[in-house]
């Protein structure tokens, strides 16, 4: 039993975890899903708009320009918010910087809300920027935020929450978007602005929960509220052990935070930051999203109507949820390198399957189907592998003073790669046909064999632990000892 604090209901690190989820990363599943089913009414609406205005009705090109510039300026504000949430982080805290970015959220929410009554398809533009920044401050902030506090034991389960929110707000998108609940023309604008619902849970919620133990103690020195923190989070007790290596870490980080430039200069952290790039910033490379473009002609080939495609979809939501409900089991059990090296394998073993029957498709009448189930087990695979892991490793491979920025560049990656293939992947495969995976292939093979052959094991080591593995990887020699003055 936790310890509970006082007037208030008593706080513990599964509850936090789930408000954090909640107003965190599920907003950015939420994002990215809602956005799909009303998208023929919102084109209505920007034709309707401008016809009332000028009298004149829009190109069909005009139209989907704005429409994609809609899209696309949720990744703009996401590149924005990822830059700036190292910078919160560390000036407001973990906490403050989270409540402050349910602001953005709700005032995104209420432009959705109020766009159709105010006859603005620019509020719907602002609207999807904003929900961009909150997503990027979210995306970072979640992982971060919540990592600091879970125990070292417990800290891969608890980190791999990022990835199950993200998949169940994806989900829940879908879910709301049917025709059958909110999925109308009527109700599209209720639709967009649903992201408002959990960030006032959680701006209702999370000023009853502590600050990360870690920020407490490192960034402000506050070894008392230290204390007092992982007392709410974890029950009562001193908490010795985990209390002496926050200390040791600070007295090694000491006060200084690094930015981008020192993380990128600093040669006693090059490998941390080759490791961050290939597997946390470049996860864009495996093809999920690319594969999610392709799976509507699969399932058309396999005779699924445009009308049940939604429904299909759904079962592809499930899926990546219980796969990384799954990882959250195995990753503090089997640990981080296990997982990504072995899945890294099925990941390229599924995609060349899935290249060769697309390839051969019209010969047999059931390989439709077997490419079905491909992208089945190819979500299975990435949940259960990179998309939970990858959550997990910018907070394991930084100490704290090197954290928020490790956090910035992975976020600007992600985003910079979801913005590439969003752009570019439908000419590739205009222009390679069925071998459009590829590149995605060569990527997957590739991480496989670094994963095995170089990625040192985190699992239940601690921070200073973590950057002895490293040492002889950014040193090259054994008996040069790690130096910690220059963390």
């Amino acid at each position: 039993m936790a310890l509970p604090a006082t007037g208030v209901f008593p706080l513990n690190l599964p509850v936090l975890t789930l408000v954090l989820a909640i107003g965190g990363t599920f907003q950015y599943g939420l994002h990215i899903s809602l956005i799909n089913s009303p998208s023929k009414y919102v084109q209505s609406f920007i034709n309707n708009t401008w016809e009332q205005r000028y009298g004149t009705i829009l190109l069909p090109d005009t139209v989907m320009l704005l429409w994609s510039i809609i899209v696309s300026v949720f990744s703009v504000g996401g590149l924005l918010g990822c830059l700036i949430v190292g910078h919160l982080s560390v000036k407001f805290g973990r906490k403050k910087t989270q409540l402050y970015n349910n602001v953005v959220a709700l005032v995104g929410a209420s432009l959705m809300c109020t766009s159709r009554v105010a006859q603005s398809f620019e509020m719907i533009i602002l609207g999807r920027f904003l929900y961009g920044i909150n997503a990027g401050v979210s995306l970072n902030l979640h992982t971060m935020y919540i990592g600091e506090c879970a125990p070292q034991g417990k800290r891969g389960m608890v980190t791999v929450s990022v990835s199950l929110a993200i998949a169940t707000g994806k989900l829940m998108g879908f879910i709301i978007g049917l025709r059958e609940i909110w999925g109308t023309e009527d109700l599209w604008p209720y639709l967009l602005a649903f992201s408002a619902i959990p960030a006032f849970i959680q701006m209702v919620t999370l000023p009853f929960f502590p600050e990360s133990p870690r920020y407490l103690l490192i960034d402000k020195g506050d070894k008392d509220g230290c204390l007092k923190a992982m007392q709410q989070l974890w029950g009562p007790g001193e908490h010795s052990v985990e209390m002496e290596n926050m200390l040791t870490e600070k007295e090694a980080v000491g006060k200084q935070t690094k930015g981008v430039k020192d993380l990128l200069m600093d040669r006693s952290v090059r490998w941390q930051m080759i490791t961050l790039l290939l597997i946390c910033g470049a996860i864009q490379l495996i093809g999920i999203n690319a594969v999610y473009f392709y799976a509507y002609d699969i399932f058309q080939n396999a005779g699924i109507t445009a009308t049940e495609a939604p429904y299909v979809s759904l079962g592809i939501g499930i899926t990546e949820i219980l796969t990384t409900v799954l990882c959250g089991f195995l990753i503090d059990r089997l640990g981080r390198k296990t997982l990504l090296w072995v899945n890294y394998i099925f990941l390229a073993l599924t995609l060349t399957v899935l290249t060769v029957t697309l390839s051969i498709q019209d010969l047999c009448s059931w390989l439709p189907y077997v490419s079905c189930m491909l992208i089945f087990i190819f979500t299975l695979c990435y949940g259960l592998g990179p998309g939970g892991v990858s959550c997990v490793l910018p907070t394991e491979l930084f100490v704290q003073s090197y954290r928020p920025a490790a956090y910035a560049i992975t976020g600007v990656l992600i985003w910079l790669g979801l913005f590439v293939i969003g752009l570019a992947f439908p000419f590739i495969e205009e222009a390679l046909g069925t071998l459009c995976f590829i590149f995605f292939l060569i990527y997957c093979i590739s991480m496989a064999v670094f994963s095995f052959w170089t990625l040192p094991e985190t699992k239940d080591r601690s921070m200073m632990e973590i950057l002895e593995s490293f040492h002889q990887l950014n040193f090259g020699d054994k008996k040069n000892k790690l130096d910690c003055t220059r963390f």
